[in-house]
């Protein structure tokens, strides 16, 4: 008992949030129930991002009804490949993508050979909400398919991958990037075995990686060094993530961005309540830099002072670079 209790109180000295403190201090505290649709749903998160001049993937099309489920033809007619997403979804499931056509047919990611009606199929899954939060009624859309910046081939397996950045109140407070793997089928997404790297937030330089919660130095699959990788735009990444906050209205998200080769830095989704594995991907708690935001809020609400996004973002890369430590 006396081991457990030990164990609790030096992750709780190294700030280590847990699900708990995460849910009651920061999402209940800074997330109004409210604004909640403006990120559970991918389509108004686009939408919304449009209208504040943000950049995101192209929109080809949404499917809304079954009946609108034979619309899939026209609205991809002109693209070789593309994005289905359950505009819902959570975790990467029910996402498909088309990498390119073949025979009649089309090809995914991983070079599955799929027919049009098994595209058919799994539109009809995902307006059922069979990939939905809650399971209720979904709709499906279909966008630009990001092709991914060089600089990622060598640490990555098909697929994209993706920067995921803790906002807390418009201040960036943890930055990782997820790569794709193939147990992971591709998918930038850690629970079906992807990979997560810590980012330095004042650098943008790739830290230590984490797999099946595993601390590790190399892709399983390209067997490549994942640190030390130099994150291009890392600034336009940083900046792209603060302004969020004023984009979706909540105080404590989970931004999720792609570098696409020929559009730059694109915003995928917001999540309301973004896991806990960032940590262990940059060994060190995120209370320790929460904490420090909060500090700094409250000073600053002291003073009747509001700060921008240019000023959130340099104190954060100036309290959270990855060679200084960081107090509570």
């Amino acid at each position: 008992m006396f081991g457990l209790f030990k164990t609790w109180k030096q992750l709780n000295e190294r700030g280590i949030m847990g699900i708990n403190r995460r849910n009651a201090d920061y999402v209940l505290k800074y997330n109004k129930r409210n604004l909640y649709p403006y990120v559970d749903d991918k389509i108004l998160t686009k939408q919304r991002a449009i209208e504040c001049g943000i950049h995101v993937p192209e929109m080809y099309g949404i499917i809304s009804t079954e009946k609108e489920i034979s619309n899939l033809e026209k609205i991809v007619s002109q693209h070789k490949d593309f994005v289905i997403k359950p505009a819902q979804g959570a975790g990467g499931d029910g996402i498909i993508v088309i990498a390119d056509r073949f025979e009649g047919r089309y090809k995914t990611v991983s070079g599955k050979i799929v027919s049009h009606d098994e595209l058919e199929y799994q539109l009809s899954n995902i307006l059922t909400g069979l990939y939905s939060l809650g399971g209720a009624r979904d709709r499906a859309l279909i966008e630009y398919r990001v092709s991914p910046d060089p600089i990622f081939k060598s640490i990555s397996y098909e697929g994209v991958p993706d920067i995921r950045i803790i906002v807390l109140m418009g201040y960036p407070v943890m930055a990782m990037l997820r790569l794709p793997t193939r147990q992971s089928n591709g998918k930038a997404n850690l629970h079906q075995g992807a990979i997560g790297v810590g980012v330095d937030l004042k650098t943008g330089l790739t830290l230590k990686g984490t797999w099946l919660n595993n601390i590790i130095t190399k892709h399983p699959d390209t067997a490549n060094d994942v640190a030390g990788v130099q994150l291009p735009d890392w600034q336009g990444f940083i900046n792209l993530a603060a302004s969020c906050y004023e984009l979706c209205g909540l105080g404590y998200i989970g931004v999720d961005m792609v570098l696409d080769q020929e559009k730059g830095p694109l915003i995928l989704e917001i999540n309301a309540r973004p896991g806990l594995n960032i940590q262990i991907a940059n060994d060190t708690g995120l209370t320790l830099r929460t904490h420090a935001v909060e500090r700094h809020l409250a000073e600053l609400k002291k003073n009747d002072v509001k700060e921008s996004v240019e000023e959130r973002v340099k104190f954060s890369q100036e309290h959270f670079a990855a060679s200084l430590p960081t107090t509570v």
